[in-house]
């Protein structure tokens, strides 16, 4: 069994509570924290049965790494997830999933950053997120923080080389779509209703030129204003609302 991690703030052991009550070990609180957030907090997590321990703001800032706690922290059992990346799309094909909706990362290292793709990908209902291991950050309680609940829900894929991973999305029908300043064609004028692989580089760098290379196409969101680019959390949030509405249409 993977070893305890740690999750805090309302939204993300909230999550945990309501999606999985009997992975969690326990949950520590602030108890000079009465107001009606904490109170309805606690009632749940007494409902679901969870153990219960009183900690000052100092114990639970050491706990979680950040004084962005809340009052509140839990260590919790990870939860199993596919195994890999196939794994996953094998199972969606099982489950008559034929037109699955990837994220994919390339060089995004910041939490926050991170923390809000995936709440993004949770909310659009992407099916898995993809990063290189070299070139991104893995999921810690910043990234969990921030996302709210969401990476305990959106599969994180960490692979070797990202390049080979899209020529393999690519072999499986999956289409390709890198989002770039520079692409003539817009992110609206693209067809995102079947089998796709929205790809989006950190801010600034954007993508790395192989990543650019081995995409099928490339779109860029109109820019309207004095700005030339949004923040990857901000892009993706486009880029995925625009596949899930068109999803909706059809």
């Amino acid at each position: 069994m993977s070893s305890p991690k740690v999750l805090f703030g309302f939204h993300a052991v909230g999550v945990r509570l309501k999606t999985a009550p009997q992975s969690i070990i326990e949950i520590y609180y602030e108890p000079t924290r009465r107001d009606a957030r904490m109170r309805q907090f606690l009632q749940r997590a007494r409902e679901a049965g969870a153990r219960l321990i009183e900690a000052d703001g100092l114990r639970l800032a050491k706990l979680s790494g950040s004084h962005g706690h809340q009052g509140v922290a839990a260590r919790v059992q990870a939860i199993e997830q596919a195994q890999s990346l196939d794994d996953l799309l094998d199972g969606l094909e099982e489950r008559g999933v034929t037109a699955p909706l990837l994220l994919v990362l390339d060089g995004v290292t910041d939490p926050h950053n991170l923390g809000a793709c995936l709440r993004v990908a949770d909310g659009a209902g992407a099916h898995a997120v993809i990063a290189p291991k070299d070139h991104a950050v893995g999921i810690n309680a910043t990234v969990a923080k921030v996302a709210s609940g969401a990476a305990e829900t959106v599969p994180y894929f960490m692979v070797t080389n990202l390049a080979r991973t899209l020529g393999e999305l690519k072999e499986r029908g999956i289409w390709v779509i890198g989002t770039s300043d520079e692409a003539d064609a817009t992110l609206y004028q693209s067809d995102l209703k079947g089998p796709v692989a929205l790809v989006l580089g950190a801010e600034g760098p954007g993508m790395r030129q192989l990543t650019k290379k081995t995409c099928d196409a490339l779109v860029r969101i109109p820019m309207q204003g004095a700005v030339e680019s949004l923040n990857v959390s901000v892009a993706s949030a486009v880029c995925l609302y625009e596949a899930l509405r068109q999803r909706g249409a059809a």
